[in-house]
């Protein structure tokens, strides 16, 4: 069952989204060559918990950190480390942030200094593929169709779907339902209604999407080493669109 949140809720929903946005704005302007994951991740834990938050990723089935920092072949789930980052690399940044027990999860991909025209192909699209997405998001609409968009906009750029990966609910806990693949047919499943908040996340790789889980049992990445982007916003769906709660705005 989807939940539909109160005005109220929808609330304290946004409010950890201005924190997992702060996060955000804050990291884009410090990642350069020459820092580490763990820095990062020490920088969003620092600002979580001094906006009255919580790391909502920190002990979730026992994942030891505040962030998923994943890095270039990286699809999602990455565990920070003293890895230095490199110019010509792309980070994906997952956060979570939870107020008042509300939660909050946007992830983004960013470039680490000057990135080939392959890489940047692959961040722009992936972006554009999430807002095709939330383009189509109003009440009335069925799920799929969100799924939908953002497949059928991967496939015209010749980009690898992962389709292990899905976007989620989110309310009280992280993983919420429904599942929100990143493919499928149009018009099927739930209808959408005013209330539900939903995160949607394409996960896109420049070559084919097999993937495999490192030995530390959480790094998903590419099976072939190809590069993956992972972009997502946490959205309340309205009657005529939906909201981004996971933004400064």
């Amino acid at each position: 069952m989807i939940k539909v949140r109160t005005s109220s809720e929808i609330n304290y929903l946004s409010k950890a989204g201005h924190i997992v946005a702060l996060c955000h704005s804050t990291l884009k302007e410090t990642i350069h060559p020459g820092i580490t994951g763990l820095e990062l991740d020490k920088m969003a834990e620092d600002i979580i918990r001094s906006h009255d938050g919580y790391p909502t990723f920190k002990g979730y089935n026992g994942f030891p950190n505040a962030t998923c920092i994943s890095i270039n072949d990286g699809i999602v789930h990455g565990v920070p480390n003293k890895q230095v980052l490199q110019e010509g690399d792309i980070i994906s940044i997952d956060i979570g942030a939870s107020y008042k027990g509300y939660i909050g999860d946007s992830a983004w991909t960013y470039a680490v200094g000057s990135i080939s025209e392959e890489k940047r192909f692959l961040l722009e699209h992936t972006e554009k593929a999430l807002w095709e997405a939330l383009h189509v998001i109003r009440a009335g609409v069925h799920l799929s169709t969100i799924s939908h968009a953002i497949g059928s906009y991967a496939t015209q750029h010749n980009l690898g779907i992962v389709k292990e990966l899905s976007g989620h609910g989110v309310g009280t806990k992280l993983h919420e339902p429904p599942i929100i693949l990143n493919y499928g047919l149009p018009n099927k499943g739930p209808i959408l209604k005013a209330g539900m908040v939903l995160a949607i996340e394409p996960i896109l790789t420049l070559g084919h999407p097999a993937i495999k889980t490192l030995a530390d049992r959480w790094t998903v990445v590419t099976k072939n080493g190809k590069d993956a982007a992972h972009f997502e916003h946490t959205i309340a769906v309205e009657e005529k669109g939906c909201r981004v709660l996971t933004t400064l705005m």
